[in-house]
């Protein structure tokens, strides 16, 4: 099945019609798989899980963060090798393929751990293999299959784009080329360890740099195109699966979302503005790490132009007589504001280097966001955040209540956070995807590993930065 399927049947809508009445003393039960059936067992995170829970006196967010933290490694991860050399396929949950993206993300969270973990460290080393492979087989989907000789196992096997056996799925979206490029630069930052950047990594990136390139779209349509059969407009392109028209300012199309919908107008801003900062990172681990400083100005002056093509193009005004960041653009000076829970997200650009927390350009747009300006912002009896098209009207999505809590130095607006995310679980021990703004019972995929990392990265934010938060009960 594919995402939208998944929510679609009725197994992923969940009504846990038992649990409100439950009392937590009840459930607080470990959600974790049996040792002996946990896909990877880092000590490094088992001594980070019980090091901060120690510190957490709310006990159903104790629980809550020993369910969540380890989800990725618990669950999703599979070892091998391929040619005598790491290699490290990660599933995004409930879905039996490798996003780019989400694998990224879902590793992100333990890397600060990797100087104390050989055995992490090779799974890193064989998660950044695997991508490497992945954007070599082609540079233009967004998940791929565990066989790289398999035909897809979603109906996107049926889409009408350029399908490759080892593709799960073809949409074109700017962060699953980013999202590995910040992956390496954060294990480079906390290892020093250059073993995972050798010749086919760094050819990996090389057609990463080159296909972002292409986007820009300079000379022609560029080589990708998609179209669905789907009654959904949010799963097709328009005019022969290239998408709306654009004038060729410099910036770089993007068929979809990190959301996998549809973008409207192919600009999509904060997808470039990652591009100019995970290109920045890219280059700095080329340099460092592998001393290829003509790779690494490769990296450096694609991110240079982007920038200065975001700056031209990539604002609107906020209709308060100010300007705030756009979302989507086409480059003729049409623009629309909302925002996305699914990161790259006009909210979650720190998160990504992608702007810094107190720039008040940032801080406008965040603002803005956070309101019923945007159309995908909701607020009912279980809580207030932004879902997106994705499910769907009036569903929250707890990803974009963790990424408030993270950029936010109000502690104030950390707890209420804290205090929603709290009780939006269903009663199920760990973050979805969304959940309904009156109900948290009603909530779509129940195993969703990026959101339990993030709710994990969250938790060690408010350690480092504001412990007094986790001295609380909620």
């Amino acid at each position: 099945m594919n995402r939208r399927e998944v929510i679609a049947g009725a197994g992923t809508l969940a009504m846990a019609a038992s649990l409100p009445g439950m009392a937590f003393a009840q459930t607080q039960v470990s959600k974790r798989p049996a040792r002996s059936e946990r896909r990877f067992t880092s000590k490094a995170v088992e001594a980070e899980i019980a090091r901060v829970k120690a510190k957490i006196a709310d006990p159903e967010l104790a629980w809550l963060f020993e369910n969540c933290y380890p989800n990725t490694l618990d669950t999703t991860v599979t070892l091998g090798e391929v040619d005598s050399k790491p290699d490290t396929f990660v599933i995004t949950g409930d879905i039996d393929a490798m996003w780019l993206r989400d694998s990224s993300a879902q590793l992100q969270t333990y890397v600060h751990l990797t100087p104390k973990d050989a055995d992490l460290r090779r799974l890193f080393h064989g998660a950044m293999q695997r991508q490497a492979r992945c954007i070599l087989l082609d540079p233009y989907a967004n998940a791929y299959t565990r066989d790289p000789a398999a035909k897809s196992n979603l109906p996107a096997i049926n889409d009408r784009t350029d399908m490759k056996p080892g593709v799960a799925e073809r949409k074109w979206e700017i962060d699953s080329l980013c999202y590995p490029m910040r992956l390496a630069h954060a294990y480079w930052t906390a290892t020093r360890d250059k073993t995972p950047f050798d010749g086919l990594w760094a050819k990996g990136m090389a057609q990463a740099v080159a296909t972002l390139r292409e986007q820009q779209r300079k000379d022609g349509p560029g080589g990708y195109h998609f179209q669905r059969v789907d009654p959904s407009p949010t799963e097709t392109l328009m005019f022969a699966g290239y998408g709306a028209p654009t004038k060729k300012v410099g910036l770089i199309h993007s068929g979809f979302r990190p959301s996998d919908d549809a973008c409207v107008f192919p600009f999509l801003i904060p997808s470039n503005l990652f591009a100019v900062s995970a290109l920045t990172m890219l280059a700095t681990v080329l340099r460092e790490a592998r001393g290829d400083a003509a790779a690494a100005q490769d990296a450096a002056a694609l991110a240079a132009e982007v920038r200065q093509a975001l700056d031209a193009h990539g604002k609107m005004p906020d209709g308060k007589g100010g300007e705030v960041w756009a979302f989507e653009v086409d480059g003729y000076g049409n623009a629309i504001f909302i925002d996305d829970a699914n990161v790259p997200s006009l909210s979650g650009l720190p998160l990504l280097g992608a702007a810094d927390r107190n720039d008040p350009l940032y801080k406008r747009t965040a603002a803005l966001a956070w309101s019923p300006r945007n159309p995908y912002f909701f607020s009912g009896k279980a809580g207030e955040g932004i879902g997106g098209p994705h499910v769907g009207m009036d569903m929250i999505w707890p990803m974009s209540l963790i990424t408030r809590g993270l950029v936010n130095d109000d502690e104030a607006v950390v707890r209420q956070c804290l205090r929603t995310l709290r009780n939006s679980h269903g009663g199920t021990g760990f973050m979805h995807e969304s959940f309904h703004k009156d109900d948290p019972t009603k909530f779509t995929r129940s195993w969703f590993a990026w959101a339990n990392g993030l709710f994990g990265d969250l938790i060690l934010d408010i350690e480092k930065r504001r412990p007094a938060l986790l001295a609380q009960r909620y």
